[in-house]
C-alpha cells in the first residue's frame, strides 16, 4: 500500500516536470531569445499552464497524508529555498496572467514580461537547490547545532546550486522542444531548432557538473549511481535517445521530437529514483528517511489511496481531455 502511494506521488513529480517544467522553461526561452519567443510561449503555455501546477499540488497533499516526517522534514530544515519557490510561483503566474490579460500598451507588458522571465528563471533555479539539499545529506536534525547549520547549510552548497543550475537547463530544453513542435514558420523553427541542439550540449555538461559538485560536497554521487543497475541503464537509453532526437529535430518530426525529449527527461528522473530509492530524505546525524519509515499509519494511508485512486480515474481523463482540446488539436502561429 505504501509502496502504491509512493509510485503515485513519483508519477505526479513527474508530470510537474514534464508540464509544469516546460511552463517554467517558457519564461526561460523568452530570456534566451531576448523576448522573441514571447508570443510563441504565450500562445502555447496559456490555455494550461494553471492546470499543470495540480501536479505540485498533489505531491504536496501526498507528502502532508502520506508521508509527514517528510513533509516535516523538508520544509523546516529547507524552508528558505521552499518560500523562494513559492513566492517565485505567485510572481510568475501574477505577470504571466497580467501581460495575458491587462491593457494592451508597452511599458506594463514590459514589466510584466521581465517579472515572468526572471522569476521563471529564479524558481526553476531553486526547485532544483531544494531538491540537491533533499539529496546530498545534510540535513541535519539536532536543532542544537545553530540556525545557519541547520537551516542553511543543507542546500548552500555547490551540489545544490549545480542540480539548480541544471533544473533550469533541462527546463529551458523542454520548453523548446515543446515548442518546436508548436511553431510552422520557417525562420522560427530554424532558431529553436538551433536552440535545441544547443540546449543539448549544455544538458549533458551541466549534469556532469552536478557529478563533479557531488564529489566536491563528499557526497559520492557516481559511487551510488554505479552500482545502480537501473540508473545506468536509464542514462544509457537517454544517451541512446540523443541521436534519434538529432535526427528528428533535423528532419522537423514534431511528434517525435516531444516523445523523445519527454522520454529523455523521463529517463533522468527515473535515474535519480532509482538511486534514492527507497531514500526519500538523506539525514546527516539521524536516520534517513525511507518510504517505510516516514510513512502514516495504516488507516491514513488506506484513505489516501483510495482518494488517490479515485482523483486518477477523474482527473487523468480531465488532463488528456484538456490537452487534446488546447494542444493537439492547434498550432501555434505567430510572428513573435
Amino acid at each position: 500500500m505504501t509502496e502504491m502511494i509512493f509510485a503515485i506521488l513519483a508519477i505526479c513529480l513527474l508530470l510537474y516536470v514534464l508540464l509544469g517544467g516546460a511552463d517554467f522553461g517558457g519564461g526561460i526561452l523568452e530570456l534566451l531569445t531576448r523576448g522573441k519567443a514571447s508570443g510563441i510561449v504565450t500562445r502555447a503555455i496559456a490555455p494550461v499552464w494553471e492546470a499543470n501546477h495540480m501536479w505540485l499540488i498533489l505531491v504536496v497533499v501526498i507528502l502532508f497524508v502520506g508521508f509527514p516526517t517528510v513533509y516535516t522534514t523538508v520544509l523546516t530544515a529547507l524552508h528558505i529555498p521552499v518560500l523562494l519557490v513559492l513566492i517565485g510561483i505567485i510572481l510568475r503566474g501574477s505577470a504571466f496572467t497580467f501581460r495575458h490579460y491587462d491593457i494592451d500598451e508597452a511599458t506594463p507588458k514590459a514589466v510584466y514580461s521581465n517579472i515572468f522571465r526572471y522569476s521563471s528563471l529564479f524558481t526553476t533555479f531553486f526547485l532544483g537547490v531544494t531538491l540537491g539539499g533533499i539529496i546530498l545529506g545534510e540535513i541535519s536534525v539536532d536543532y542544537s547545532k545553530g540556525f545557519f547549520a541547520v537551516y542553511i547549510h543543507p542546500w548552500l552548497n555547490l551540489f545544490s546550486f549545480s542540480l539548480g543550475f541544471f533544473m533550469v537547463v533541462l527546463f529551458a530544453f523542454l520548453a523548446n522542444i515543446y515548442t518546436v513542435g508548436e511553431i510552422k514558420e520557417e525562420p522560427h523553427i530554424t532558431r529553436f531548432t538551433k536552440l535545441a541542439k544547443t540546449l543539448i550540449f549544455v544538458l549533458v555538461l551541466s549534469g556532469a557538473l552536478v557529478f563533479a559538485a557531488a564529489e566536491v560536497n563528499g557526497h559520492s554521487l557516481f559511487y551510488e549511481f554505479y552500482h545502480s543497475p537501473a540508473s545506468i541503464a536509464s542514462v544509457v537509453l537517454a544517451s541512446i535517445a540523443l541521436p534519434f532526437l538529432w535526427i528528428n529535430l533535423n528532419r522537423n518530426n514534431k511528434t517525435r521530437v516531444r516523445i523523445i525529449g519527454a522520454f529523455q527527461t523521463t529517463m533522468i528522473i527515473t535515474g535519480w529514483f532509482a538511486i534514492q530509492f527507497p531514500v526519500v530524505v538523506k539525514i546527516k546525524d539521524g536516520a534517513d528517511l525511507t518510504v517505510q519509515n516516514s510513512s502514516a499509519p495504516d488507516e491514513t494511508q488506506l484513505y489516501l489511496l483510495i482518494a488517490l485512486v479515485v482523483g486518477v480515474i477523474i482527473v487523468f481523463p480531465a488532463m488528456g481531455y484538456l490537452y487534446r482540446t488546447f494542444k493537439f488539436n492547434d498550432e501555434v502561429s505567430t510572428g513573435s
